[in-house]
């Protein structure tokens, strides 16, 4: 890489940087951050523990956004000068060592950039994630199943902390459905691109023929509620129904009927949640997800846009958005974006970053 076009790359990640600082408004994050630590010093905080864990959650993720930026900052800062030492010195190691940093900072700006178009009304929210088995017997339930560890595996090479709020297991084998939150901010804003149908296409191992076979799931990403969002819940409006859990096979996963469905009989939606120890912590957790899906439901109406949250410009969420070949070649292709590799198996195992990025990019150019 010639000396003049290092210097104009240089020129261009300073200037994308602060582009981005003055996008994230650090002295407005500085002021959130102050006013955090003069909450988080009250003596009477974890007197409401829950909120107590809200604003020590977003006062540790503004500070490391703040950290983040200034680390940046500093890095492109120091970057000219070690390849000024490099070309004096006429030193190979230093100029290799340069131009590593350089990849390294490129890619780390380009990932903060992604986090600037993050600017949706609920975007900042964490996320409440539903798959789906749709078309394709025991294969879509097991496809599902794969889905999920895929993002929950995502979420622990992120270190998110994720919450299952209910999992129904197929006859067979998979899943019919399961329900998660990803605990962190911005979640929801990064999970939402991947809203839709996902497509496999594999020789079914259910299929004692060994025929290829193509299976279906969905899906769904909706934010999770705060208690700002103001969801009426009158006690006539709901039916709460309390069953024993179950696990894979239909084993009973305790003796006791811990596990909570909620009916909200004005529109009909059903939710549930059995993964927690103990009845009221399972109603707690069926009672955020029914307000999730009524939020939604009301910015719909309110739009009256069916693609009002789904990352989904072209019409409704069941539309196709990613295929995943195993059989007769290895792929993974996003149909809107068009971003594909080779290798599902990575993709499986939570490798999904490059995915999502090109989701977030694709939507904001299709916006409006």
């Amino acid at each position: 890489m010639a000396a003049d076009d290092i210097l104009q790359e240089l020129k261009e990640l300073e200037g994308t940087l602060t582009s981005i600082e003055a996008v994230l408004d650090l002295d407005a994050m500085r002021r959130q951050v102050a006013e955090l630590e003069e909450q988080a010093a009250a003596p009477d905080l974890w007197n409401d523990q829950e909120r107590a864990q809200q604003v020590t959650s977003r006062l540790s993720n503004l500070q490391g956004e703040l950290n983040r930026v200034a680390g940046l900052r500093r890095r492109i800062d120091d970057l000219p000068v070690l390849f000024e030492l490099a070309e004096e010195a006429d030193d190979a190691a230093t100029r290799a060592e340069a131009l590593v940093e350089l990849r390294a900072l490129r890619k780390s700006i380009g990932d903060l950039e992604v986090r600037t178009l993050l600017n949706g009304e609920y975007d900042a929210r964490e996320a409440l994630v539903t798959i789906r088995a749709e078309a394709g017997g025991v294969d879509a339930a097991d496809f599902a199943e794969m889905l999920e560890r895929m993002y929950l595996r995502w979420a622990e090479r992120h270190g998110y902390p994720v919450e299952v709020y209910d999992t129904s297991y197929a006859e067979e084998a998979g899943i019919k459905s399961a329900t998660f939150a990803v605990k962190v901010p911005y979640a929801y804003g990064t999970l939402s691109v991947e809203q839709g149908t996902h497509r496999l296409v594999r020789i079914s191992p259910f299929d004692n023929q060994g025929r290829r076979q193509t299976s279906f799931a969905g899906v769904e990403v909706l934010p999770v509620t705060e208690q700002t969002d103001h969801i009426e819940l009158p006690e006539t409006d709901i039916r709460i129904d309390v069953f024993r859990s179950s696990g894979p096979g239909g084993q009973s996963v305790n003796t006791t009927d811990s596990a909570v469905r909620i009916t909200h009989l004005p529109t009909g939606i059903v939710v549930s949640c059995q993964n927690e120890k103990s009845q009221i912590q399972n109603r707690a957790a069926a009672l955020r997800v029914l307000q999730s899906r009524l939020l939604e439901r009301r910015r719909q109406e309110e739009k009256a846009e069916m693609d009002a949250l789904r990352a989904d410009s072209g019409g409704s969420w069941g539309n196709q958005m990613r295929s995943y070949v195993l059989h007769p070649y290895q792929m993974v292709k996003d149909l809107r974006t068009e971003h594909e590799v080779g290798n599902p198996q990575a993709v499986f195992d939570g490798d999904i970053d490059e995915f999502i990025e090109a989701g977030i990019r694709w939507r904001r150019q299709h916006e409006g």
